[in-house]
């Protein structure tokens, strides 16, 4: 990591598992760490939790109504008002660390090195250095919006520190060149650069429509910059989970489970 000055808290992690993984962020005292509300999974003795409207960081208006008025946008991405910071209130080094909400992968991303800002999809935000803000990004293009999979208001990430984002399946890190396009189904997008061109196209061709199980849109995306894509949306597990819990099938149980559950 850059030695040179950073306005964001610098901070040092390490990240722990495969497919249920955890960052573990080591503090400094009086160093601090923000979270989405229920994101922390264990900490050291000295660090202190406290419960702040939205990131806190400087970008945030200082009266008490521009605060309500930029933590309340918060809840047009299905985010919470509030959201979690830990310091490091004691003497020497203290860690804490954060836990994956489910299976797939924490996206380590410095800020500074990416320009500043990345667009995420709304519920990719874990966990970021303190001074980070996390903020809304509206999609100006009406077709984006209402047929972008993520909806018309994404998250922006902004500041010089370190972030985490977590996205389910695996995932894999694109660098698209000055014209280079790339399409995606909707819901695999994660995050983007804001140099990226982002566009919704119909898929062409009836059959495709009625018969290709893709969807009607997919992203078009446009480089220069840098996309995240994901290959298990949360979306998509779900909707397989409750497809699978309400489907039944007869050799499970044998005859005597189709009598005992009605079935027989």
């Amino acid at each position: 990591m850059s030695t040179a000055t950073r306005n964001n808290h610098e901070i040092d992690y390490k990240i722990y598992g495969e497919e249920l993984q955890f960052v573990e962020i080591e503090l400094d005292p009086s160093e601090t760490a923000i979270a989405e509300s229920g994101a922390m999974m264990m900490m050291d003795d000295g660090v202190q939790m406290q419960t702040i409207f939205g990131d806190g960081s400087a970008q945030q208006p200082t009266g008490l109504l521009g605060k309500l008025m930029s933590a309340g946008k918060r809840v047009l991405t299905g985010e919470s008002l509030f959201m979690t910071a830990f310091t490091n209130e004691g003497q020497g080094k203290k860690k804490i660390s954060f836990a994956a909400p489910y299976t797939g992968k924490i996206i380590p991303m410095d800020l500074r090195e990416l320009g500043g800002t990345i667009i995420a999809q709304k519920d990719a935000f874990l966990c970021a250095a303190k001074g980070v803000s996390v903020g809304i990004h509206f999609q100006r293009k009406l077709g984006v919006g209402i047929f972008g999979g993520e909806g018309f208001i994404m998250e922006k990430i902004e500041g010089d520190g370190m972030a985490f984002m977590h996205a389910g399946g695996f995932i894999i890190e694109k660098e698209l060149k000055a014209g280079e396009i790339l399409k995606v189904d909707t819901g695999c997008l994660v995050a983007y650069m804001p140099t990226i061109s982002f566009e919704i196209e119909m898929v062409r061709g009836i059959k495709n429509v009625m018969f290709g199980g893709e969807g009607l849109f997919f992203a078009k995306l446009q480089g220069p910059g840098k996309v995240w894509i994901q290959s298990l949306p949360i979306s998509r597990l779900a909707g397989r989970i409750v497809a699978y819990g309400t489907y039944h099938r007869k050799e499970e149980g044998g005859i005597l489970g189709g009598l005992l559950d009605g079935r027989g």
